[in-house]
């Protein structure tokens, strides 16, 4: 099989998406080399300053002591694990996973012999468990930097020259923090839209969308994307009305084109709706509602949407508010990206960026990727990371994950291919607990047999998803898939069934 001779390839630093990217600047930033410095004792410099303690910036932080290298981390909020652990992924998938019990409870227990005589919604309750996974998963990163000797500095932090900072504490101090490297790992922020003001209480972001006091009685939520679809789903799921307002022809563009249609009409069945092509206008928070004055994206009549709550997902932005980047001449591109190099160097020698202020996925665990990357060039090692590899995933129910192209890409690439498809109906797993809506895509190079992108719709589709990450970052192809036992029975039958129908035949359909 051609994985046994691939698996014993020594890994080689992939950025196919970087060369494309900065093409234009490769020259103009070769001259900058990455230093490895010692741990100096005595010295109040750094060899290693992080701003930011997100999933990045910890990471980052965290790698650099373990290379033995005097690392400090400067957070703003007081507490590590920035967006992602405080007000996002992990506190939206804490209320996910509540509201699905709850919905569960209420529509799929009676189905299974169990029998309630009511059940009801504790939203008090359901906050104060996504409060607790929080508060002690951010505990736990500050245990993580006491046993790895990183020093934590609570306070915003801004450029005084490429190796000063200056912190304005959150105690109401200041302190000058120094280092020989130094990594902006600050991560993003919500977009905002024209005309629109998030006061967090009626017309909410993703932060206010996770602390509502109230299930909302009807919800609108502008933008179809991962965050707006996943706190639709939450909201949904425990009684509100939800429609969803989307400028562009379809939910989540960046999907394979053909599961994205069927993830749309399960989210539909769930009584999600949809209201594409569709522009906000303006808005309206007179009285006790919000009232969106709406028209279709090419022009036409206009009309009017009422809610209690509206949450705008549009998007995110890079953050680099206030670090005074243009005092020391860091560069950035016109949506306010940081330029760097293939090291995450950027054009200020000895300043390091990485995450979500740079380009690339906004996703939390490419932010990590890349911190671990970085640290590993300042040390004078090799990093990798290849953005064509990233995962994506949807924590809907269904969940939708992917990794490498989508149907649509290789067809526009003008490579020949085939396509494995695979229902999870025809999987014994998921027909044994009930829970079988969904499919298993696979796409590989015709002549090749080489994997080139993979697409799974299942209640576990972010877990599923990884066999087919690790399978295309060794260059497998679908038959290596095939030709690998799977345990009966599990739901990542469905993912050999598709990759046997990608180079020959299934057998159980």
């Amino acid at each position: 099989m051609a994985m046994a001779s691939i698996s014993r390839r020594k890994a080689t630093t992939v950025f196919s998406s970087w060369r494309h990217l900065y093409s234009n600047n490769s020259s103009k930033y070769s001259w900058i080399v990455s230093r490895g410095y010692a741990v100096s004792s005595g010295s109040d410099e750094n060899d290693v300053v992080v701003i930011g303690g997100g999933p990045g910036g910890y990471v980052a932080a965290i790698k650099a002591a373990q290379l033995g290298l005097k690392t400090t981390c400067i957070e703003k909020r007081g507490a590590l694990g920035g967006t992602c652990l405080n007000v996002g992924c992990i506190p939206s998938k804490a209320l996910l996973h509540s509201s699905h019990m709850y919905h569960e409870a209420k529509h799929s227990f009676a189905s299974h012999g169990v029998k309630l005589s009511s059940v009801e919604v504790d939203l008090p309750a359901m906050m104060a468990q996504k409060d607790k996974a929080v508060g002690n998963l951010t505990k736990g990163i500050e245990g993580l930097f006491k046993k790895n000797k990183v020093n934590y500095v609570k306070g915003y932090g801004k450029f005084l020259s490429p190796s000063e900072v200056s912190v304005e504490t959150v105690e109401g101090g200041n302190t000058v923090v120094k280092g020989k490297n130094i990594i902006i790992a600050t991560g993003s922020d919500v977009k905002s839209l024209p005309g629109i003001t998030i006061d967090e209480k009626r017309i909410v972001s993703s932060t206010g969308a996770l602390a509502l006091s109230e299930v909302p009685k009807k919800l609108i939520v502008i933008g179809a994307g991962y965050i707006g679809l996943e706190m639709g789903s939450v909201w949904g799921r425990l009684g509100s009305e939800v429609t969803v307002v989307e400028f562009a022809a379809d939910i989540v563009p960046t999907m394979d084109g053909e599961v994205r249609k069927q993830f749309q009409r399960s989210l539909e069945k769930q009584k999600m709706k949809f209201m594409l092509k569709t522009k906000v206008v303006s808005v309206d928070t007179e009285g006790n509602g919000v009232k969106l004055t709406l028209e279709p994206a090419a022009g036409g009549d206009q009309t009017t949407l009422e809610a209690d709550v509206v949450l705008v997902s549009a998007g995110r932005v890079p953050f680099t508010a206030g670090l005074g980047l243009d005092k020391i001449g860091v560069e950035t591109d016109k949506a306010g990206r940081i330029l760097v190099n293939h090291r995450f160097g950027t054009n200020v020698s000895g300043v390091y960026a990485i995450g979500d202020v740079i380009p690339g996925p906004m996703l939390a665990h490419k932010a990590e990727e890349d911190g671990v990357a970085c640290v590993e060039y300042i040390a004078g090692k090799e990093g990798h990371v290849d953005y064509d590899l990233v995962p994506g995933v949807v924590y809907t129910h269904p969940e939708v994950a992917s990794v490498g192209k989508t149907e649509e890409q290789v067809k526009a690439l003008g490579v020949d291919y085939r396509v494995g498809k695979f229902p999870f109906l025809a999987n014994s797993r998921a027909k044994a607990i009930d829970d079988a809506e969904g499919v298993v895509k696979v796409l590989a190079e015709k002549e090749t047999d080489k994997i080139l992108g993979v697409h799974i719709m299942a209640p576990n589709a972010g877990e599923l998803i990884h066999e087919a990450v690790l399978a295309l970052n060794y260059g497998a192809s679908s038959e290596d898939i095939a030709r690998t036992c799977h345990a009966h029975p599990t739901m990542s039958e469905a993912l050999k069934e598709a990759a046997m129908a990608t180079y020959d035949k299934p057998i159980h359909i």
